[in-house]
């Protein structure tokens, strides 16, 4: 997306007949420089900006391999679940957040 200024999750435009699991992998390896494994899915959400709509398909993952290196981006940071909502998120990216947490919240 192109919202600069806010912090997003990583990930993007899935491929023509790409799945979502593949799609997340091979963008995290040309934007990020790392493989990861997938986990659980959280559920789909759409979000309509005033000039454009987004559906995000959010998957749990863990890094396999690699250094995470910004390629596209201008920044990366680590942040503790009770943290996350301390940076300006990309509105779409709000309910991902709210659903992960939650998630965590189930297993614990």
């Amino acid at each position: 997306m192109s919202l600069p200024l806010k912090w997003e999750f990583p990930g993007g435009k899935m491929l023509e007949g790409e799945s979502p699991e593949a799609g997340l992998r091979r963008e995290l390896r040309e934007e990020l420089e790392i493989a990861v494994s997938i986990g659980a899915a959280l559920a789909p959400t759409t979000h309509h900006y005033p000039s454009f709509s987004v559906t995000l398909y959010p998957l749990l993952c863990t890094i396999e391999s690699g250094t995470l290196t910004l390629r596209e981006h201008a920044a990366a940071t680590w942040l503790a679940p009770e943290n996350l909502y301390a940076v300006d998120w990309a509105e779409a990216d709000l309910p991902v957040l709210a659903a992960y947490l939650a998630a965590r919240r189930a297993t614990r």
